[in-house]
């Protein structure tokens, strides 16, 4: 699976559907049928959530990630974050739910409750740590999984030199894992990773030993499937 960022002409943050369109097609001549491919929707203080909804329907690609605050804020933005997110799946878009703190999930949670989510079961995304962090606290997946509730699979990525620390942890969990350089750009032992594969191939090699198969793209969409 690979997650997916494009970029404007000044190299700024894009979601421009046709350069996405673009790029992924240049992508999939690539990897073809192997790999799923999810497009961001992250605002990036640019858009506004408005924008990242029209983007994301103008797009009709079929796997998206959704920062849930940036799109349903609070009570006042319900409304329109359900209408969205009724219109994804009844394209059948894969959505991707990233939540920063265990409040998020509480939030989420209601959400799904209240039927705003339109779906019982869904693969959601826990960020430990911000942007412009050199580290975070590994110890801090706990807290999030201590209010997840059990149904949902979910998935962790780390900003920062612990990255590694908390995959490792994710995989002895039975989470997933989503790494390379978006949240990290070092190795654990602090240097500079020569490369994105290196990251990826790290966090591989740590699922092997504790006897974690690899997912293949069936499986991948098998993890989005609605409960």
């Amino acid at each position: 699976m690979m997650h997916l960022h494009v970029r404007d002409k000044r190299g700024l943050h894009s979601l421009d559907p046709d350069t996405y369109r673009k790029t992924l097609k240049e992508v999939y001549s690539s990897v073809e049928e192997t790999m799923l491919i999810q497009v961001s929707s992250e605002a990036a203080g640019v858009y506004r959530p408005r924008q990242q909804m029209a983007a994301m329907l103008a797009l009709e690609t079929g796997c998206i990630s959704v920062g849930l605050r940036e799109i349903i804020k609070d009570r006042a933005a319900v409304d329109a974050g359900a209408k969205f997110l009724a219109e994804l799946k009844l394209r059948g878009t894969l959505a991707q739910y990233i939540l920063y703190s265990p409040d998020d999930i509480v939030w989420y949670q209601q959400l799904c409750q209240d039927g705003v989510i339109p779906s019982n079961r869904n693969l959601v995304l826990l960020v430990i740590g911000r942007y412009g962090q050199q580290r975070c606290a590994a110890d801090l997946l706990q807290s999030y999984l201590a209010v997840l509730r059990p149904s949902d699979p979910w998935m962790v990525c780390a900003f920062g030199n612990q990255e590694s620390e908390v995959m490792r942890q994710a995989i002895k969990l039975g989470g997933h894992c989503r790494v390379g350089f978006e949240n990290n750009l070092c190795l654990a032992d602090g240097s500079l990773a020569p490369n994105n594969a290196v990251l990826v191939n790290d966090i591989a090699g740590i699922a092997n030993d504790q006897g974690r198969r690899l997912a293949g793209v069936l499986q991948a969409v098998e993890l989005f499937a609605a409960g």
